[in-house]
């Protein structure tokens, strides 16, 4: 493919600011992988943008000659969707500058910017953005398709804090996006994925949080997990929006502070958060071991920053990796029974069931507020994660993903689902995920920015 494109590719190489790379480039191996090890495509070119216009210049490339776009971030896409073969990436990693204003507590983050960017920059001013839970996640991915971490319950989804975007469309424009320009377009990009152009720079409201926060890791084996659910979902909803707790299946990390009989056993934890005061926290955790003791207990003041990393090493680059997702409306005690027969049969140690809460300021939003693919009403975004070492593993454990979801299926409330944990193109589940009336809205504001569906390796919204 590359020998078709033949002086093409030396044009465009001196045209922009930033650097190609293609097959036969001393860097090429390395720019080319992403994140889940379990992708392995091989680009005809790779554009690694240092501006806008360099994005805008390599969309009329790839336009002109008939290649497959796809647009990289953080390379974090489950599905591979910031990869093609034979085709055109448009790389953003260059653009991962980021500025803060603490006194309007906004900041402006580059489209390739990571989450550690964004957390190293506005921690140094005790403020921070909603976010994801992996700090080399990309801002720009996690960001378009809604944005759920630690803070949704105090501040709400990433895209409920976005101010304005810098978008690159189809045509080669270079858009602002925000409430008073180009409105259906912020409407639009704030939920609807990838699918309406390049996002060159976000802008953010910040919130006041940390440095220092509060974090409890109290973990129960197996055969306690009914025990765990049941209380998990007695306290978690009577919680201040300045406390979060996750849920987890998963096996105890080999870490200095799980005793050495319990590391890697297979069990539950409630990771409990607060963004408050120690006391605060403090009588939460201690509610909950009293409730139900805990085979090990951590409770510690941590930086937030490292609270944002504690996910990092087991959901490191080169792992392979599949993940299902579902929402529930309350944990039942049918649910509790399907996830205590499904917990145990995992097959990799670092594969993961995980529920996070979603109300307080998630809940205070419209349903039509944003391109959203979830109701806003209080409810648990639940992920079945299979994360393996070896590619031989993630055989078992993505079947097992499959089996879980499916199990679950009876107790979910079968509206919606969470666009950025969809890891197959399945054009069916895109428009269950938004509903009939906000696909069409998404579908007519597709058409006006990108008719051609040139951005199409996404979930796919199709020009109306």
């Amino acid at each position: 493919m590359t020998s078709t494109l033949g002086s093409g590719l030396d044009i465009l190489r001196t045209s922009i600011d930033g650097q190609l790379s293609a097959p036969g480039s001393a860097d090429y191996d390395e720019v080319r992988r992403v994140w889940n090890g379990d992708i392995d495509r091989r680009p005809a070119v790779i554009v690694r943008c240092a501006s806008a216009s360099d994005v805008a210049l390599a969309i009329e490339f790839g336009v002109a000659r008939g290649l497959e776009i796809a647009v990289r971030g953080g390379a974090h896409s489950m599905s591979g969707a910031s990869t093609v073969d034979d085709g055109l990436v448009i790389d953003l990693s260059p653009l991962n500058r980021v500025s803060v204003d603490p006194v309007a507590k906004l900041v402006r983050v580059g489209g390739g910017a990571l989450l550690s960017d964004l957390d190293a920059a506005t921690q140094e001013h005790g403020l921070a953005v909603p976010s994801g839970m992996v700090s080399h996640t990309g801002v720009g991915g996690l960001t378009l398709g809604g944005g759920m971490g630690w803070l949704t319950r105090l501040g709400g989804l990433s895209i409920d804090n976005l101010v304005s975007a810098e978008v690159v469309t189809a045509d080669g424009s270079v858009l602002r996006a925000s409430a008073d320009e180009h409105a259906d377009l912020f409407w639009a990009i704030r939920g609807g994925g990838g699918n309406f152009g390049v996002v060159t720079e976000f802008e953010f409201r910040l919130h006041e949080v940390g440095p220092i926060v509060h974090l409890g890791f109290l973990f129960w084996g197996l055969e306690q997990g009914a025990q765990v659910l049941r209380l998990a979902r007695e306290v978690i909803p009577g919680l201040d929006r300045r406390l979060n707790v996750l849920i987890a299946g998963l096996n105890a990390p080999p870490a200095p502070f799980v005793p050495e009989q319990y590391q890697g056993q297979p069990g539950y934890a409630l990771l409990v958060t607060g963004f408050g005061s120690a006391e605060q926290h403090a009588e939460v955790v201690a509610g909950i071991r009293a409730e139900l003791p805990p085979l090990v207990e951590f409770v510690t003041p941590m930086p937030f920053a490292a609270v944002q990393q504690l996910f990092d090493e087991a959901d490191a680059w080169g792992m392979h990796c599949y993940e299902k997702s579902a929402y529930l409306d309350e944990i039942t005690d049918g649910a509790i029974e399907v996830i205590t027969e499904q917990v145990p049969l995992r097959s990799s140690p670092l594969s993961v069931m995980l529920f996070y809460r979603l109300d307080g300021a998630y809940s205070e939003f419209g349903e039509e507020d944003t391109a959203f693919s979830g109701r806003r009403t209080p409810k648990y975004a639940v992920f079945m994660v299979g994360v393996c070492p070896e590619p031989e593993l993630l055989v078992a454990d993505r079947a097992w993903a499959r089996s879980c979801w499916e199990a679950l299926r009876p107790h979910t409330p079968g509206v919606g689902c969470y666009i950025n944990a969809l890891t197959e193109q399945d054009e069916s589940r895109v428009h269950a995920a938004y509903g009939e009336a906000k696909y069409e809205r998404l579908a007519r504001i597709k058409s006006s920015y990108d008719p051609g569906n040139v951005f199409h390796r996404n979930l796919n919204i199709k020009p109306g």
